[in-house]
């Protein structure tokens, strides 16, 4: 075997140190990247497991009538009461029997709380025009959409109840009913 020069043995071993500190560097969790998230609600709870950078939690988007509007970090199994709770409850003027309190979270799911209308009308029943939520729609408002009827309305919320929620419209053509004309005409009236 033939013998390493000086400069051979110094590059090699300046090339050895360089990917030791990055390997130290990437354990510790120092990469440099940001952290996605930055509110102390979105970080990890103690005791929650992760796998390969993935946690058991969810991240899901709570807007609309609640007291403190966010992006937040919930445990796996969580209810949208959960995460209205944990966007400082609901706000005065929300209406809150317009949403399914009781259903599960989805990872990446927006929770949108509907506002109450002066003279008790919610903003989705007053013609405002926007997407329903999957993760917390009822049987009612999906039969509103064009294209379900109530049989496919029912079958999307076992569907999502006995999966642990949506994480995105494309889901929907797991449904039975939902071919891919329908999913065409569905991706603007819905979101996760």
């Amino acid at each position: 075997m033939p013998e390493l020069s000086r400069t051979q043995v110094v590059v090699y071993a300046a090339v050895a140190i360089a990917l030791l500190l990055v390997g130290a560097r990437a354990i510790r969790g120092e990469g440099g990247g940001e952290v996605p998230f930055a509110s102390a609600e979105s970080a990890p709870a103690e005791g929650s497991f992760s796998i390969g950078g993935q946690s058991g939690d969810l991240v899901v988007d709570v807007t609309g009538a609640v007291r403190d509007p966010g992006v937040y970090r919930m445990p796996a199994g969580s209810r949208v009461n959960d995460a209205v709770a944990r966007a400082g409850g609901a706000a005065p003027r929300a209406q809150l029997e317009a949403i399914n309190l009781a259903a599960r979270l989805a990872d990446g799911q927006q929770v949108v709380v509907p506002e109450r209308l002066p003279g008790g009308a919610a903003l989705a029943a007053a013609g405002v025009e926007g997407p329903i939520s999957l993760g917390t729609a009822s049987v009612e408002q999906l039969e509103e959409i064009e294209g379900i009827g109530p049989v496919t309305a029912e079958a999307i919320v076992a569907f999502r109840d006995e999966h642990g929620g949506l994480s995105s419209v494309e889901q929907l053509d797991q449904v039975s009913g939902i071919g891919p004309a329908t999913m065409d005409s569905l991706r603007d009236r819905l979101q996760p």
